[in-house]
């Protein structure tokens, strides 16, 4: 195939649309989420509500972000081999030569850029972390609603939680959770950038557009 480059269509619609959701929704329950737990601006009128306000715009975006959660869950059931949850466990000898290659590769030790149609091994076993990590945030939250919020629902959603850890130690790892999803995104940008540079496959424009270029290279 040489250096010619093909267009391939890695990333579906549902994969982009949870993607950005779960980009939004992180910022936001961030940004609200901080507030509620350290309030940085506080109200001079009984009917300014910022407290308020700042809890039922983090509600808005938990359930959206759970709604996300769930369909991109299963669209790794259904979707493409590029969105399968078996790209996240790499269990073939293949796949831990690659886990190893994109290691070097961001390490500097070696100048191979670690090519894949769609998510390395490296980054496939991220994603199964961070996944684990969004399932977290979400069980915790809702395990801290449950307080106000009785009912069957929401001790499936979370409620449990309370009767196996404290709630400060549920309230404190669910804080601490923020800042790795917020250390990861500014990773996964860097990394993204840096690898669509060396490729040259057009990976950051991917998540819009869901086509990449390849040359033959993922294959070999």
């Amino acid at each position: 195939m040489g250096n010619e480059r093909i267009r391939v269509y890695a990333w579906e619609f549902p994969v982009r649309l949870t993607h950005w959701i779960n980009v939004l929704c992180i910022l936001t329950l961030s940004v609200t989420g901080f507030y509620i737990g350290n309030p940085f601006s506080h109200a001079i009128r009984s009917d300014q509500w910022i407290m308020g306000w700042m809890r039922f715009i983090h509600f808005v975006a938990a359930y959206t972000f759970l709604m996300s959660m769930i369909v991109r869950l299963y669209w790794a059931f259904v979707g493409n081999r590029y969105a399968s949850f078996k790209v996240w466990f790499p269990v073939t000898g293949r796949q831990w030569r690659d886990l190893i290659d994109a290691i070097k590769f961001y390490l500097f030790i070696s100048r191979k850029p670690p090519y894949s149609v769609g998510h390395t091994a490296l980054a496939g076993l991220a994603y199964l972390f961070v996944f684990g990590l969004f399932i977290w945030q979400i069980f915790s939250g809702f395990a801290l609603y449950n307080l106000v919020q009785k009912g069957t629902v929401w001790v499936i959603l979370g409620g449990w939680l309370t009767g196996v850890m404290h709630l400060q130690t549920i309230r404190l790892y669910h804080h601490l959770g923020m800042y790795v999803i917020l250390s990861f995104a500014i990773l996964h940008i860097y990394l993204g950038w840096y690898s669509s540079s060396k490729e040259r496959n057009g990976l950051m424009g991917s998540i819009f557009s869901g086509y990449k270029f390849v040359t033959g290279k993922e294959w070999e």
